[in-house]
């Protein structure tokens, strides 16, 4: 019996079972040999080519996020591209007009987020159907992901649940936390499973589930400790360690075809917004604020950061854009996006604005800012430099660059007069 076979038979025993606290422990058994069959069955696939032929889509990251737009055929992701970026996107009246990946630049509130343009994907895109698995790569790469449905078809499709599961199915888990769980594997000492809340989400013996899950994956001997009530999906997220958590937005495009109930319908979905690329609705032109790139902005956890120079007015025109997603909006993400130097002679930052107690406050690496904090880097003196444990390794480290450079500069003039 192949993979899909099994997959399809643990499936169907499910269904079957029905879901109580004396089955808990039997259908925990199941999903976790399901996870398990369906990572083998990507493995398998990925290997022997499942991921579809033809080229790649290696897009160098640019800007200070990255957006996929993810979605069906036909439902206005190139439309959507140049609306948001004035990129040329091929747009037509037929399915699959993009082939391949298209990426433009959003420029917002002094940011530049890179969007990308995915070929449509259907049913069975997890199994490399119609390009899928590498559309799924680009989407696991992304900051966030920006799923596009048809608000005309969403009603009689379910294109968004579809989506998800194929989604679910590849390990990316949408607009979800990762578990607070701390899985630690041992040479001996067998399973050892402990919590800090009440665990009722599996079963009534939670240890019992644990451990047999952990036996799936040939995990004899571990330290578990839970400090969130987990399912057992959550538990197998853990144990496999290759999950991707991304923040994701559902645009219901194309509402000037649906009557006014449906649009009110739509709106009132989880994490959702409704508009129209063709009439404009929520959705303005590159350079106009709109509904649409506030919310791309709020998910991409962006923040501004405006600089000043000791004695200086603050810099308003460029701010240093810091993500949540990548690095964090501490002071120590500012001082690494500015410099490696200014971060190693940090001495204190002084920041305006909301995140201070009071203005300006003096803070240290692992203040957290907020957007348009204004923020001076005092770095350390001379002699606080000299103090550093450090300072003999860094001097040594300049005069071999200094020594270097200037061994290539004349290696490099005594060969053009030979030549």
């Amino acid at each position: 019996m192949g993979i899909t076979e099994r997959i399809k038979e643990i499936e169907a025993e499910m269904a079957r079972t029905q879901k109580n606290k004396a089955t808990n422990y039997h259908l925990g058994t199941l999903k976790a040999k399901l996870a398990k069959l369906r990572n083998e069955l990507l493995v398998e696939q990925g290997g022997s080519g499942g991921g579809g032929g033809g080229e790649g889509f290696a897009v160098a990251r640019l800007g200070d996020a990255r957006i996929a737009l993810i979605g069906f055929p036909s439902v206005g992701k190139s439309s959507l591209l140049g609306q948001l970026t004035g990129t040329k996107s091929e747009a037509a009246a037929y399915e699959f007009t993009t082939l391949t990946c298209i990426p433009g630049t959003m420029k917002y509130k002094g940011s530049k987020v890179q969007v990308l343009d995915l070929p449509g994907i259907i049913e069975g895109a997890a199994q490399g159907k119609g390009r899928g698995r590498e559309v799924i790569a680009v989407a696991r790469n992304a900051d966030a992901i920006l799923i596009v449905l048809d608000a005309g078809k969403e009603g009689l499709n379910r294109h968004r649940e579809i989506l998800e599961n194929e989604l679910e199915t590849v390990g990316i888990r949408l607009n979800q936390a990762p578990p607070n769980v701390t899985l630690t594997k041992k040479k001996t000492g067998g399973i050892k499973f402990a919590s800090t809340v009440p665990l009722t989400k599996l079963g009534p013996d939670p240890v019992k589930v644990a451990t047999q899950v952990l036996r799936e994956y040939k995990v004899s001997n571990a330290d578990i400790l839970a400090r969130e009530d987990i399912t057992v999906d959550q538990l197998v997220d853990v144990i496999q360690g290759n999950r991707e958590y991304k923040p994701c937005l559902y645009l219901y495009n194309k509402i000037d075809t649906v009557t006014i109930e449906e649009i009110d319908q739509l709106a009132r979905q989880p994490h959702s917004i409704v508009g129209s690329v063709h009439k404009g609705f929520n959705i303005g032109e590159a350079d106009e604020d709109d509904l649409l790139k506030a919310k791309m902005w709020e998910y991409l956890g962006l923040t501004r950061i405006y600089t000043k120079r000791r004695g200086a007015a603050p810099d308003l025109e460029e701010p240093v854009v810091l993500s949540e997603i990548r690095k964090g909006t501490t002071v120590k993400s500012l001082c690494a996006n500015v410099s490696t130097q200014m971060l190693r002679d940090f001495n204190f930052a002084l920041v305006w604005g909301t995140s201070a107690k009071h203005s300006p406050q003096r803070c240290g690496l692992a203040h957290v800012l907020d957007d348009e904090d204004v923020v001076q880097i005092v770095t350390k003196t001379n002699n606080q430099q000299k103090q550093d444990k450090n300072y003999q390794k860094v001097v040594q480290g300049f005069s071999d660059k200094y020594h270097k450079k200037k061994f290539d500069a004349k290696k490099q003039k005594q060969s053009k007069l030979r030549g």
